[in-house]
């Protein structure tokens, strides 16, 4: 029986009903405690993602001792606890960047400071302190990311502190948190205005932070090189990595054989790894003009994603070089000696290209030289990663030519045995743990994704006297019904060769069509396990519905990135010429802030003159008599009722002007009547009427000249008259 009760008491305890009426009961001091640990808790939460893991536990675990401590009402730890929790945090962000300077360490220090500030929320100065971490956290966050959500979120953190603000100066009392929220949100409101002036016209600088990389081993992506074998598996990363829109008629895209998008080219093999050659100036200006052209370029504008490299993957091949924004971050761009465009300095942020391609082209010598012997490499014969087994293979390819050995017939060859020997394209290939890896994949595994296809291709060519090298990049994407843009994720990453043919130069084959034909042809992915949440989202949203939102989310973020992103100083100066301004420059930004200021203000002057709070009509008609009788010499101030005046009227001229004494003071008397006597609406307005024309008779009748008396009686008050006459003829 008691057992049950205990438990019954602690239920009710923990019922909502309870808990509400507990927060109720906190003192004021405790619960705007509460509130605000509540919204440092939202700003910092995106940080947990790309801060050390300890730095979100030793400032989650601050948080919740501080909430505790609120709670409880007890009292905060003292100065040397403080001190050693202090030094604890700057050994550990010392240990974990070796530096206490910088972004990353800075971002850690900035979280464990706020954190262990609110420790020591003892006076409003502390407070103070504790709300300009907040903002400064608050913008740290957009380090990591500037996407539409993250600065929803944002705006609802500042919201959140501008009301942790606006209540610690409500001193008197317990106000409810909801007035300072209403004030708050009028205070972003009004600021609004403001902030969209700033960002429109005040002069773009370079961006001031990036985009932290991420690793892509295991991951589809890009990079500088090649490892094959290593990954046992790769996680398909359906992130965006570009977006274009042709600008063709009609917006229509080339066939789906020709989207390929050009990144680093690979021509070095130590018998696992693939890297790019040294990049040899001289070498590079000599195969530039090599490029041969036909047929109509395709024009496009691509907006390329954070990557922090210096690739810019145009459709292959771009002979012209892409326009950049104006002041962009990333500088100029150059092309390589491989068709490959680079920038000056890496992609930090959404960049804006438009560029112009041709699909039929053809690249590179006609005629063999030199140079092409170093993309006949291989590891010596005897030694790891030498591939003896694919080396004979090509010799038995080379040795059932009938005819001449043309590279396009053994390149043939080589297609027919990938198409007919039973491999597969897949994504969970394994760790090839042989030291020859081409060897696995044609006669052992059997298996792979492109890269695999791609080396064992390569090295196969090589072995056969033909030039080759490996190609990566993207290739595919899909159409976006919303906006007509093509997206390319991470995921389409892919890689190909390239083999040198007499009299044409380099000729892309790309052996994984040969595997898997619907890899190239008809834009179709492998598809990673889905995981327990994605599995339960389709069992509730249809697969068209998901993807049908996914396209409107990608059509909304890339606006963003349009709009917000991406809205350089280039894109401020052509706004000003849309506006009829010739050659414009910073210096007309400028100018132009300032008049959207001043008109601001001047607005805003206006709305507070209009919306200032007005005396109602009974008031306006008593002022308008009080300023009288002070002209007649009766001390009334704002204060003197009408009670009082109507007494002042009556001792001053019973004797000597009595019927005007005796209306007077019997209006006055009535006004009073009116204010404070309950009685219906309606009544109150037709009594107002019957005062104002009562008035307007008593204003009419000569009234009685300030005695000697009342002339040489001073001023009790005379400020306040003056003020009120002011107001009244006002």
């Amino acid at each position: 029986m008691n057992h049950s009760s205990s438990m019954a008491d602690l239920s009710a305890t923990l019922a909502p009903e309870s808990l509400r009426q507990r927060l109720a009961a906190l003192p004021r001091d405790a619960r705007d405690t509460l509130f605000l640990l509540a919204v440092i808790a939202w700003v910092l939460l995106p940080q947990a993602s790309h801060t050390p893991w300890w730095t979100s536990a030793f400032a989650a675990s601050l948080l919740l001792w501080r909430g505790q401590l609120a709670w409880k009402a007890a009292p905060l730890p003292g100065r040397m606890v403080l001190a050693g929790l202090l030094l604890v945090a700057v050994a550990a962000t010392w240990a974990t960047h070796r530096t206490l300077v910088g972004r990353d360490a800075g971002v850690t220090l900035v979280v464990l400071l706020l954190a262990l500030k609110t420790l020591e929320l003892r006076a409003r100065r502390d407070a103070m302190v504790v709300f300009f971490l907040g903002f400064f956290a608050l913008l740290s966050n957009f380090f990591h990311s500037q996407s539409p959500l993250m600065a929803l979120a944002m705006i609802a953190g500042l919201v959140g502190l501008l009301t942790a603000l606006v209540n610690a100066h409500m001193t008197a009392g317990k106000p409810p948190l909801l007035q300072a929220l209403r004030t708050a949100a009028l205070l972003t409101l009004c600021g609004a205005p403001v902030m969209l002036a700033l960002f429109m016209f005040f002069p773009r600088m370079a961006p001031l932070w990036g985009v932290a990389s991420a690793d892509l081993a295991g991951r589809s992506g890009l990079s500088e090189n090649m490892r094959v074998g290593e990954v046992a598996s790769l996680a398909l990363d359906d992130s965006v990595a570009l977006r274009l829109r042709f600008l063709t008629p009609g917006g229509t895209a080339p066939p789906a054989a020709a989207l390929y998008f050009r990144g680093p080219v690979l021509a070095h093999f130590d018998g696992r790894n693939w890297s790019a050659w040294q990049a040899d100036p001289a070498a590079s200006a000599l195969e530039m003009p090599q490029l041969r052209v036909s047929g109509e370029p395709l024009r496009y504008e691509m907006l390329i994603e954070p990557s922090k490299r210096r690739w810019l993957t145009l459709l292959d091949a771009a002979r012209d070089a892409p326009q950049l924004p104006e002041g962009a971050s990333v500088g100029r761009a150059r092309m390589g000696g491989e068709l490959q465009w680079i920038t000056q300095r890496p992609i930090t942020d959404v960049l804006r290209v438009h560029a112009q391609s041709h699909t039929q082209f053809q690249y590179g010598p006609r005629e063999a030289t030199p140079e092409l012997q170093r993309y006949l490499q291989l590891p010596p014969e005897g030694s790891p990663g030498g591939n003896p087994r694919t080396r004979a293979l090509g010799q038995q390819l080379l040795a059932s030519m009938a005819g001449p050995r043309y590279t396009p017939a053994l390149v043939q060859k080589a297609l027919e045995r990938l198409r007919s020997g039973g491999y597969v394209y897949t994504l969970e290939p394994g760790v090839v743990d042989a030291l020859h890896t081409a060897d696995d994949f044609w006669f052992d595994s059997k298996q792979g994704f492109c890269e695999h296809i791609a080396s064992a291709f390569a090295v196969l060519m090589r072995s056969m006297g033909v030039p080759a090298r490996i190609v990566t990049g993207y290739q595919g994407g899909e159409r976006n019904a919303v906006d007509g843009y093509w997206t390319v994720r991470n995921s389409d990453a892919h890689a190909w060769a390239e083999v040198w043919v007499a009299g044409q130069g380099w000729t892309r084959v790309d052996p994984t069509a040969a595997v898997s034909p619907a890899r190239v042809g008809q834009f179709q992915r492998l598809q990673a396990p889905r995981g327990a949440l994605a599995s339960a989202m389709g069992n509730l949203v249809d697969t068209g519905t998901l993807q049908a939102l996914r396209a409107f989310w990608e059509a909304a973020n890339h606006r963003w990135n349009q709009w917000v992103i991406n809205y350089t100083q280039s894109r401020q100066l052509h706004l000003l010429q849309g506006l009829g301004l010739q050659s414009p420059d910073w210096t007309d930004l400028l100018r132009l802030l300032g008049a959207s200021l001043g008109t601001l203000a001047l607005l805003w002057l206006l709305w507070a003159r209009m919306t200032r709070p007005r005396p109602d009509a009974w008031s306006q008609l008593l002022g308008e008599a009080r300023a009288r009788l002070q002209r007649s010499g009766i001390a009334a101030g704002p204060a003197t009722s009408a009670r009082a005046m109507a007494l002042q009227v009556q001792a001053r001229w019973q004797t000597t002007h009595e019927p005007w004494a005796r209306a007077m003071g019997q209006w006055l008397l009535d006004m009073e009547k009116l204010r404070y006597a309950p009685r219906p609406q309606p009544d109150c307005v037709a009594e107002l009427a019957s005062l104002r024309r009562r008035w307007r008779q008593l204003r009419a009748l000569p009234w009685p000249p300030a005695t000697q008396a009342c002339a040489d009686k001073p001023d009790v008050n005379p400020p306040a008259a003056a003020g009120l006459h002011s107001s009244a003829t006002s």
